[in-house]
């Protein structure tokens, strides 16, 4: 389904393109796809010479819970000295976080198909433990306790 975007992505900024066959939720909870798609990634980046890739092309790039991976991705790999450096990730529409599902952008586009707000946090259930039985306690915000929702304030607030 993203093979046209994939071309695109990769002959626009000179970049290859690998797609990871990630395990997926509800049957594998996290973190069956992460740990995926950090093997995936580490292997590339070792064998880079068996691929004849240039080590300063390499991009991960994902959309909505492939977001979340490449992020995630980008992130454990950034301290990392042994593997070339990531020249840069790509996040489309990215699930990056599920403290807040009251936030401006998710009231905004609460009634947006394709990804509306009460099935961005089933899907977010669904990745974590399989179990959506929370998701009126997740939409109300009641998920996260008071002291961790002070501690990230600074970064996931309405202001």
């Amino acid at each position: 389904t993203h093979e046209e975007l994939c071309r695109f992505i990769a002959r626009e900024s000179e970049s290859v393109v690998v797609s990871v066959g990630y395990r997926l939720a509800p049957e594998h909870k996290y973190p069956a796809a992460y740990e995926d798609c950090l093997s995936a990634t580490q292997h590339f980046l070792q064998h880079l010479q068996h691929y004849a890739v240039d080590p300063a092309r390499v991009t991960v790039c994902g959309d909505s819970a492939g977001g979340n991976l490449a992020a995630a991705v980008s992130q454990t790999l950034a301290g990392s000295s042994d593997l070339p450096r990531l020249r840069a990730q790509i996040l489309i529409y990215p699930g990056l976080q599920a403290l807040d599902f009251n936030l401006p952008s998710y009231q905004q586009n609460r009634g947006v198909p394709l990804l509306f707000r009460e099935r961005a946090a089933f899907y977010m259930l669904q990745y974590l433990n399989g179990n959506a039985t929370k998701l009126e306690e997740v939409l109300e915000g009641s998920h996260i306790p008071v002291d961790i929702k002070l501690k990230y304030r600074k970064w996931v607030s309405p202001d």
